[in-house]
């Protein structure tokens, strides 16, 4: 699914095959999710040209992660970003995910490392959380605390709790989990933040304990470049089933509506939301395609 005996991967200032490439069995990273990653898309413009989209967003923010999980790096984002152009030429993508990730060596005990490793692939995806509106249920998990965890962090270790609450969803006939933080406020979802729209303005939980996403940012950018109104505050699940519209935003999940939340349906047709044209404006930005579509305020 993520590669063939031809795929290629970027190791350690390397480019060698994935089906060759070796893992210490010993490294802290597997036996305690002790590692940093990134989630980062890739696009053929309009123009035909390969595009990563926030490349130097995505880098800087797996190196703030390495430092806050006190995980040496020592590559530049230029470095990096060379690097991934190079490796989707070699495995002849343009639409593609691309995922770097920072590992530790072997080691049993909790004590520092004074080396990392790294490893960028890339792979074809299709729409992570589909096409269609979503039905989200309301998790049993809770966000951990950001007094326990370095929330800011893009830790691989917290996405056990990602995990968890998304199977839990899905087993139940939902397509995905909603999180709330440890105050019962909403959270995010395991890996997308979380918009609801009532009468034309957007509204998204605070930073304090979620993490930062770089799509999260890049909607409240397409918010102000259009005079969509967009509020950070702290809301309810109840709020939220009163909203008019709601949707996850992610660099996987790019912008996705939801259907409903808990069997709660969002009254407003998906087309006639604000909330719609954020998600048209998106894949045009990504895409470097010129945003057309009007918006007239409620």
């Amino acid at each position: 699914m993520y590669y063939n005996e031809d795929t290629i991967i970027y190791l350690n200032g390397e480019f060698v095959k994935s089906a060759e490439a070796k893992i210490d069995l010993y490294s802290q990273s597997l036996h305690y999710g002790y590692s940093v990653f990134e989630g980062i898309r890739s696009y053929k413009t309009i123009k035909g040209e390969t595009a990563i989209f926030k490349a130097g967003e995505h880098y800087s923010r797996l190196k703030n992660s390495a430092d806050a999980m006190n995980i040496p790096f020592t590559y530049s984002s230029e470095e990096l970003i060379t690097a991934t152009y190079e490796l989707l030429s070699r495995n002849n993508m343009q639409d593609a995910y691309i995922r770097p990730l920072v590992y530790a060596p072997a080691n049993m005990s909790f004590t520092k490392n004074t080396e990392s490793f790294l490893v960028i692939a890339v792979w074809k995806m299709e729409p992570f959380l589909g096409e269609k509106l979503l039905k989200v249920m309301t998790s049993s998990f809770q966000r951990p605390n950001p007094k326990g965890f370095k929330i800011e962090a893009k830790a691989s270790g917290h996405y056990v709790n990602s995990i968890l609450a998304s199977q839990e969803a899905k087993a139940r006939g939902y397509d995905e989990a909603l999180l709330l933080d440890i105050n019962d406020f909403v959270a995010e979802g395991p890996g997308a933040n979380v918009f609801f729209e009532k009468n034309g303005k957007l509204f998204t939980p605070p930073t304090k304990n979620i993490l930062a996403g770089i799509t999260r940012a890049t909607v409240i950018e397409i918010c102000k470049e259009l005079d969509i109104t967009v509020e950070e505050k702290y809301f309810t699940g109840d709020e939220l089933k009163e909203a008019d519209a709601a949707f996850f935003c992610g660099t996987a999940a790019e912008v996705i509506g939801w259907e409903s939340l808990d069997n709660v349906k969002f009254p407003k047709a998906w087309n006639e939301t604000v909330s719609s044209i954020i998600q048209e404006a998106y894949q045009c930005k990504v895409l470097h395609k010129e945003f057309k579509r009007s918006f007239v305020r409620a």
